[in-house]
């Protein structure tokens, strides 16, 4: 009997690992849209998080892109991976590290013509310490990462 509930809840584990692992793109619950509805070029264009509207959006790997204007909609519709957050938009620092979690508006960084972002004030202020070695422990971590 013992082993029969073994076998159950490991089949168990396997199934919600399986059910909730990471999508390609993070996208919040309640904002249904990638990075919290965050408009990902104005990062680029004004150097600083910009809530996209609701009304000007665009469906794109897999997740849904609110945009503040249409200009901006245009742009990363002529060159999404040049707007795209890298590794899908959470957090840079958990990728490093072996993990993933969630991503704050607020905490990003425009390095190399890329954008990062991180969970909190105190993760941001880690990544900012050593940002090319983090990027490049994510690189080797990303996309793998999310098929765990």
């Amino acid at each position: 009997m013992k082993s029969l509930f073994n076998i159950v809840s490991l089949a168990l584990i396997l199934f919600l690992s399986e059910a909730y692992a990471a999508k390609p793109v993070y996208s919040d619950r309640r904002a249904k849209a990638a990075i919290r509805g965050y408009d990902t070029v104005a990062y680029f264009t004004e150097n600083q998080p910009v809530k996209g509207d609701k009304e000007l959006w665009l469906e794109h790997n897999g997740a849904k892109w609110l945009f503040s204007s249409q200009e901006n909609l245009d742009k990363f519709k002529a060159e999404p991976e040049k707007y795209m957050p890298q590794f899908g938009g959470y957090c840079a620092y958990a990728i490093a590290n072996g993990s993933t979690a969630s991503s704050k508006p607020e905490f990003f960084t425009i390095h190399n013509d890329k954008l990062y972002l991180n969970f909190s004030k105190s993760v941001y202020k880690k990544w900012l310490k050593d940002k090319d070695g983090y990027i490049k422990e994510a690189n080797s971590e990303w996309p793998g990462i999310i098929s765990k």
